[in-house]
């Protein structure tokens, strides 16, 4: 019954985020508890209160490409859109191109690729600390964070397809 009712919660997720979750169906018919721990972080992977939305989208899309060119890049950029992200942003993220967005974007932009490279870009942390707050900088590297996390589960069970780009739809 458990698997039963995850199931049918993966199909409407699915439905939602308009790309294939296979690899949490495997999941699910290998261990429902498991299943449970790996959505235990969703309260981790939103915790966005003061953090702009496009802020945070900004990240998730560097963090999610950075990862995975694929299935997990595009949940990311349809929840951005379904947040209400301008498409020129999204774009402009997607492209690398810090003249489509704006100073404080381009700011987000370069700080999430300074730490996906595993930099340190202390002027610019201090440059986003004084612009959000500590709670808004501390939300950033929880987007950051979490947009790796399902990536590496799906390359690791072998359900990735970061070997073929896939294009992104907007």
């Amino acid at each position: 019954m458990l698997r039963f009712l995850l199931r049918r919660g993966l199909d409407a997720q699915e439905k939602a985020v308009g790309e294939s979750v296979d690899y949490l169906r495997h999941v699910v018919d290998v261990s429902p508890a498991a299943l449970l721990r790996f959505a235990s972080i969703m309260p981790f992977a939103n915790s966005r209160k003061v953090l702009p939305e496009n802020a945070w989208f900004v990240a998730q899309v560097v963090a999610s490409q950075h990862e995975d060119c694929g299935t997990c890049l595009q949940i990311t950029v349809n929840l951005a859109r379904q947040g209400g992200v301008n498409q020129a942003l999204l774009r402009a993220a997607l492209d690398g191109d810090c003249d489509g967005m704006s100073g404080e974007m381009a700011d987000v932009y370069r700080f999430t690729k300074s730490v996906l490279a595993a930099g340190d870009d202390e002027e610019l942390r201090e440059t986003l600390r004084a612009r959000y707050g500590e709670r808004g900088l501390i939300e950033l590297a929880y987007a950051i964070a979490a947009s790796r996390i399902p990536p590496t589960v799906k390359r690791a069970l072998g359900y990735a397809k970061s070997c073929s780009v896939v294009p992104v739809k907007l």
